[in-house]
């Protein structure tokens, strides 16, 4: 059951990721990190088709948790990046290129491994008060901050991988608050949620990893913005679980060996992945160096 969840949700996480990108690329660019862009987005029916895919996808990610441990779980997430690129390619009536195959094979193997590896195991006693809470959110939030700060001072392709990592960061805020918010569910009931600052960590980190997602797709191509959110996400989850939620994970000098290869290859397969034509029909090549227009 966890491998049919786990699955079924990485595949309509890629799908939602195409469909959101090929909308927002056909925004204005001056609207790129304003809430505007989001306003405009919604009034289109492709991009809420992305959304309600996206929805679906968490929803099955955080069952999928329920049923078994992060490091089971996570690398069968790591494969919307695959079915990304297998829809990307449908849309563009092309097939995928060995570069997007190569690559995206190497960055969720990586992945895998590299949390495989650290053998994170989940833990039903959160240790985490509002002390612990109020420093993780801190800490994402100045991290994903400065990550825009200096996307601002890029060209296009820089902002979207640098705003893609943003993105990430408060993906992996919103999968471990949302792990939280279960654990919270099982143990008190529904009702109890409303004491507890979980679902609103859910929501502003969702609703903020949206704008920057969103900004990141209508930046650049979708080989660019895609690979930083799907490699920054699930390592942040897994450290926030360790730190706010009494996660456990192996950690031997051999291990530190593999999981600095892996993250090698992550950077590697990512690099593969940025030499698709296939995900690069949303925006003309010319747009990706140019600064947008104000």
């Amino acid at each position: 059951m966890v491998y049919v969840a786990g699955l079924v949700a990485a595949l309509s996480l890629g799908f939602g990721y195409v469909l959101q990108q090929r909308v927002a690329a056909t925004m204005p660019l001056d609207e790129l990190l304003r809430w505007r862009l989001l306003f405009h987005l919604m009034r289109r029916r492709l991009w809420w088709a992305g959304v309600a895919s996206m929805v679906v996808g968490q929803v099955l990610a955080g069952l999928a948790l329920q049923l078994a441990s992060v490091a089971v779980v996570e690398p069968l997430l790591s494969t919307n990046l695959v079915f990304a690129l297998a829809f990307a390619a449908l849309f563009a009536r092309g097939r995928a290129r060995w570069q997007e195959i190569v690559g995206a094979c190497v960055l969720s193997t990586s992945l895998g491994v590299l949390i495989a590896v650290g053998n994170p195991k989940s833990s039903h006693e959160p240790t985490s008060n509002s002390v612990t809470i109020g420093l993780a959110v801190a800490a994402v939030g100045t991290a994903t901050l400065l990550l825009v700060a200096v996307a601002r001072q890029r060209g296009l392709v820089g902002k979207s991988i640098l705003l893609a990592t943003g993105a990430g960061l408060m993906y992996g805020l919103q999968d471990a608050a949302t792990r939280a918010s279960f654990v919270r569910i099982g143990d008190h009931g529904v009702r109890s949620l409303t004491t507890t600052p979980w679902p609103y960590l859910v929501v502003a980190s969702a609703v903020v990893g949206i704008l920057l997602s969103q900004s990141a797709f209508e930046a650049a191509r979708l080989d660019y913005s895609l690979p930083p959110i799907a490699a920054a996400e699930p390592v942040t989850g897994i450290l926030l679980g360790i730190w706010l939620l009494g996660d456990v994970t192996s950690v031997t000098v051999p291990g530190l060996v593999v999981q600095s290869a892996c993250l090698a290859g992550m950077i590697a397969g990512a690099a593969l992945i940025a030499h698709s034509p296939n995900l690069g029909s949303a925006r003309a090549p010319a747009d990706t160096s140019a600064p947008p227009s104000s």
